[in-house]
C-alpha cells in the first residue's frame, strides 16, 4: 500500500519528515498545512505535488490523507492529534506526547476509540549509536548497568528559537521538557524500566519568557537503576553525553554522535553499524504497526508516561521533595 501523507505544522522539522517521506516508496506526501500562507507554500513548492492550506481541518477533509505527521508547538498536540483520530487518520506525533500526563490520557481514549494507529516521534529509540548500546546492554557484555549519567548543555536562549518555546503554558516547560523528554526517554528505553520516583532543582535565570533554563535531576527507575540529567540552556561550551555505568565497564555516547566503551583505564571506539535516518526508521515502525499490529519502539504507554516524568520533574522542584511518577 501507499500511504498519502500530509503534515501539519511547517517549522523546522518538517523539513525532515518531508524528505523521510520521498525516501520511502510506500508513503507520499500530498499536503501540508500552516496557519502562516507564506510559510506553507514555501514549503509546499519543493516538494512535487504537495498542497498547501493555511486550515489543517480542511486539509484533513479534503485530502482525506491516510496518515498525518504533527509538528505543531506542544500546546496544539493535543487538539491536532483528537481531530485526526476523528477524521480516521493514522498518525506520526512530534514528541512530547501532550503538555500533561492527562492530555495524554485524552489522546489515548480518542485513539482507541477511533482505530487509528499512532506513533510519538522519540527519535533517540531510532539513532544508531543508541540501538548500538541497547545491544551491548542486552548481550550483558560490560555486566550489569548500574546508572546512566546524562548531560545536556547548548544555548537554549537563542534568538532563532520560536517565542513560544519561552512561555510556559505553551511550551509545557523550558529546556527540561524539551531537551529533556529527549533525555528522560533515553534512560527509560536504555533501562528497560519506568521512573518511580524524582527530585529536581532547576533554575530560572534565561533571558527570556518564564521557562528554567537548566537543572539537576535524579530518577529512580522501577528496576533499581539510578539516572542522573543535568542540563544547562545557559552560555559556555556546547555539550551531549550520556555515560552508561556498568558493573564491568562503561559505555559513553558523546555528542550524539558515536559510541565509545571502556574495560579498562581509557574508552576506545566502538565501531556502530550505518542505519537510515532516525526521521525514516520511524515512518517505517509506524507503518509496521498499521499494516501488522507490532509494538513500536515507543508505544504510546512509553511516550505518555515520558510526560508524567517530566510533571513529577516540575513538582519536586516546586515542593523541595522526591516526587512520585504518574503511573497508568
Amino acid at each position: 500500500m501507499n500511504y498519502r501523507v500530509a503534515v501539519i505544522g511547517a517549522g523546522a522539522i518538517a523539513q525532515s519528515h518531508l524528505n523521510a517521506l520521498q525516501q520511502l516508496e510506500s508513503t507520499t506526501p500530498v499536503a501540508i498545512a500552516d496557519i502562516q500562507e507564506d510559510r506553507a507554500r514555501t514549503l509546499a513548492q519543493a516538494y512535487s505535488g504537495v498542497q498547501a492550506y493555511t486550515d489543517y481541518r480542511r486539509m484533513l477533509q479534503v485530502e482525506r490523507p491516510d496518515l498525518a505527521i504533527v509538528t505543531l508547538p506542544h500546546f496544539l498536540h493535543k487538539e491536532a492529534a483528537l481531530a485526526c483520530a476523528e477524521a480516521g487518520c493514522h498518525l506520526l506525533l512530534e514528541k512530547p506526547m501532550a503538555l500533561n500526563a492527562e492530555e495524554c490520557d485524552e489522546i489515548m481514549q480518542a485513539v482507541r476509540r477511533a482505530g487509528i494507529r499512532i506513533l510519538v516521534g522519540h527519535t533517540q529509540r531510532y539513532i544508531p549509536h543508541n540501538l548500538e548500546a541497547k545491544r551491548w546492554i542486552k548481550e550483558g557484555t560490560l555486566g550489569q548497568l548500574l546508572m546512566i549519567n546524562d548531560a545536556r548543555h547548548i544555548d537554549y536562549f537563542h534568538d532563532s528559537r520560536p517565542a513560544w518555546f519561552f512561555e510556559k503554558r505553551l511550551s509545557g516547560g523550558g529546556i527540561l521538557a524539551n531537551l529533556g523528554s529527549h533525555s528522560v526517554d533515553k534512560a527509560v528505553w536504555l533501562s528497560g524500566s519506568r521512573v518511580l520516583r524524582v527530585k529536581a532543582l532547576v533554575s530560572h535565570a534565561g533571558s527570556k519568557g518564564d521557562v528554567e533554563g537548566g537543572g539537576a535531576v535524579f530518577l529512580h527507575h522501577e528496576n533499581g537503576i539510578a539516572t542522573t540529567i543535568v542540563q544547562s540552556g545557559y552560555k559556555g561550551a556546547a555539550r551531549n553525553e550520556t555515560e552508561l555505568l556498568f558493573s564491568g565497564g562503561k559505555l559513553c555516547l558523546k555528542t550524539g554522535v558515536s559510541l565509545q566503551a571502556s574495560l579498562g583505564k581509557d574508552y576506545e571506539p566502538v565501531e556502530t553499524p550505518q542505519a537510515e535516518s532516525p526521521f525514516v526508521l520511524q515512518l517505517l515502525d509506524l507503518i509496521r504497526h498499521i499494516e501488522t499490529g507490532s509494538e513500536t519502539a515507543c508505544t504510546l504507554e512509553d511516550s505518555r508516561h515520558i510526560v508524567a516524568v517530566i510533571d513529577a520533574i516540575y513538582r519536586s522542584h516546586a515542593s523541595g521533595r522526591e516526587e512520585g511518577v504518574q503511573l497508568t
